[in-house]
């Protein structure tokens, strides 16, 4: 069976596994409610989301990014999206979709900065700013600080896609005056593919009850009332909740910042390691996330084959222009430090054979 070292899914933990084995129960009653607001409440105080409400929706990341367009913003809105690879695209895609305005930020494998997002907004008005925190095709780790203080000079309000970044960077909405995150079950939270969730602060709640979302499965009001009494408009990832319960109660007990600390030493010893051994990784700032590894001599998919089939350890392949020259090996999820020399190891008779 393949060790996975890959962004999402990753390696779960035996308590997700053990609860993943048991039937699921029924739902529409006053004991899945109390699951329901478990959860909710442990991930708003994760999220420093003071205040502000819980959607959880029954389907991929990309669903939860289209769902908090269609629900935040409107054709009167002007938005500065930061497209610096596939995911950071993807939200230009969903305004396009939408008829959303933007404008696009757009970067080549090079370090986002306060004068790239300050030239494309040049004196125009904009209401919104979108990014994925950690733009997972290329693993790189956008300055929160530095977007969140460009937000609130120029009034914007502040969606943050925190998939792959959440537990393992930074991702406090309050110090950051983040108005909506949007969460994946299959990245750091460690569960199964299939549910996401939106965290919307006080600020955001109000803009959603403006708004007419043209939606049956997606209207964020229709959640918002259902949630007030534990629940969900529509039939949702049952079991999926329940592991998320589970997850965020563990994930309190042992705080935050540990969590965060122990994913970047993970990632500074895995890096460290791959240095010594011939290989590199991009400068710009990455994720504790994941670490993309450059392969100077463009057999990294001869690489990644050769782990699975020989060694049966699974890391994230990339694709176009890259896919010769680097993949991704993921530090979240159920991994320790031996698990990664092991890689290591492995990595190096490879590229050595």
């Amino acid at each position: 069976m393949s060790h996975l070292f890959t962004i999402g899914p990753v390696e779960m933990f035996p308590e997700t596994l053990e609860i993943g084995g048991k039937e699921v129960p029924y739902f529409r009653n006053d004991e899945f409610s109390q699951v329901v607001f478990s959860a909710s409440e442990g991930l708003n105080r994760l999220l420093f989301n003071k205040n502000g409400e819980i959607i959880l929706l029954t389907c991929s990341g990309t669903g939860a990014m289209e769902a908090t367009i269609m629900n935040c913003f409107t054709k009167e809105d002007n938005l500065i999206v930061i497209d610096g690879g596939s995911f950071g695209h993807r939200f230009t895609q969903i305004c396009e979709v939408h008829e959303i305005p933007y404008k696009a930020v757009k970067l080549d494998n090079e370090e986002l900065t306060r004068e790239k997002i300050d030239e494309v907004m040049g004196d125009e008005k904009f209401t919104g700013l979108l990014v994925n925190l950690d733009e997972t095709s290329n693993g790189q780790l956008y300055d929160i600080d530095m977007i969140s203080e460009v937000c609130k000079e120029n009034d914007l309000v502040l969606v943050v896609d925190a998939i792959s970044a959440f537990l393992a960077d930074e991702v406090n909405m309050d110090k950051h005056g983040i108005d909506a995150v949007i969460l994946s079950s299959q990245k750091a939270l460690s569960l199964a593919p299939g549910l996401s969730i939106v965290a919307l602060s006080e600020k955001m709640l109000k803009r959603v009850e403006s708004i007419d979302s043209k939606s049956v499965y997606f209207d964020f009001k229709d959640y918002l009332k259902n949630g007030e009494r534990g629940q969900t408009p529509f039939t949702p990832a049952v079991r999926l909740i329940i592991e998320l319960e589970d997850m965020v109660n563990r994930l309190e007990e042992k705080g935050i910042d540990n969590i965060i600390n122990e994913t970047h030493e993970l990632a500074v010893y895995f890096r460290k390691r791959i240095r010594e051994i011939g290989l590199d990784y991009p400068d710009y700032p990455l994720s504790n996330a994941v670490t993309p590894v450059i392969f100077p001599d463009e057999n990294a998919q001869e690489v990644y084959r050769k782990l699975i089939d020989k060694y049966g350890l699974t890391v994230n392949p990339s694709g176009g222009e890259v896919a010769d020259t680097m993949f991704r090996v993921s530090h979240v999820g159920n991994h320790s430090t031996e698990d990664f020399e092991n890689l290591i190891c492995a990595i190096e008779e490879i590229i050595n054979s």
